[in-house]
């Protein structure tokens, strides 16, 4: 039997080595415009984990099978790999209640609560497609409603995932409502390596929209931020922002935060033991 496994989690944080070198050639960000963009950053970054994780738990199922023996091999799946939830089955979709029973609740670091709708829609041997719905799944970090389609397409070698959700992010508070389009490969040809991804996203929180588009960004499983490619940013202030990233070493990957008015350099550090 083949299965379909596609990892996604990604890291919450990073460590920053050093000091940002600032070339500031105009009017800088101010503190609060940066402080706006962090914690936008890290509220969106949060919620992309948690909707990567989810979508990862239902990727486990015959290639191939008709609709209702996929569908049944999913729901067994879900049980094994996290046994607290509870899955019910109506005209091939499947309800997923997080936390209706006892035992592990936990998978790639998240425990979830709230609850999941999964279909799948296509199940062949070139293309899948499912559909998700979630009604405030929560990690503790992220509470979320939304939906996404997810597409693979196995002579292209990709995955595309369309979303639309409402999130809250309850370290801060923050909020947003957004979408986004992108386009995963396997980086390099080797899914184990990790992914290469292109899109976009967008979003509404407090101050307004922000705008990402993702050129050729390249991310290795192990590392906290991509080692190749770039997101430019368009921020609610006016004041676009491209981050573009390279590999230093095995240890270290260089982040250049540059805009219209100046730019800043830093150093990441890699997982270490």
């Amino acid at each position: 039997m083949r299965s379909l496994r596609f990892t996604l989690a990604l890291p919450l944080a990073v460590v920053l080595a050093g000091c940002p070198k600032n070339k500031t050639n105009g009017e800088p960000l101010t503190h609060a415009e940066a402080q706006s963009a962090l914690e936008e950053a890290q509220a969106t970054s949060a919620t992309d984990s948690l909707v990567a994780a989810n979508i990862e738990l239902t990727t486990n199922f015959e290639l191939g099978a008709d609709l209702d023996t996929a569908a049944a091999g999913l729901g067994a799946a879900i049980v094994e790999l996290v046994p607290c939830a509870s899955v019910t089955f109506s005209n091939d979709v499947l309800t997923v209640d997080w936390g209706a029973r006892s035992g592990n609740c936990s998978y790639r670091g998240h425990t979830f609560t709230g609850q999941s709708t999964i279909s799948i829609e296509k199940n062949a041997d070139d293309q899948v497609r499912v559909h998700h719905e979630w009604t405030r799944l929560s990690d503790g970090v992220v509470t979320l409603d939304g939906s996404a389609d997810v597409t693979w397409d196995f002579a292209e070698k990709q995955r595309h995932v369309v979303h639309h959700a409402e999130w809250k992010y309850l370290p801060t508070g923050r909020t947003g409502t957004g979408d986004g389009d992108r386009i995963q490969t396997p980086l390099g040809g080797d899914l184990t390596q990790g992914i290469t991804v292109n899109g976009t996203r967008s979003w509404t929180g407090k101050d307004g929209r922000w705008e990402l588009a993702i050129d050729d960004v390249a991310w290795r499983w192990a590392d906290p931020v991509p080692e190749a490619g770039s997101y430019t940013l368009a921020t609610p202030f006016g004041k676009d922002v491209t981050l573009a990233f390279s590999r230093q070493s095995d240890a270290a990957i260089g982040v250049k935060v540059s805009g219209t008015r100046g730019s800043f350099s830093f150093t990441v550090l890699t997982a270490t033991d």
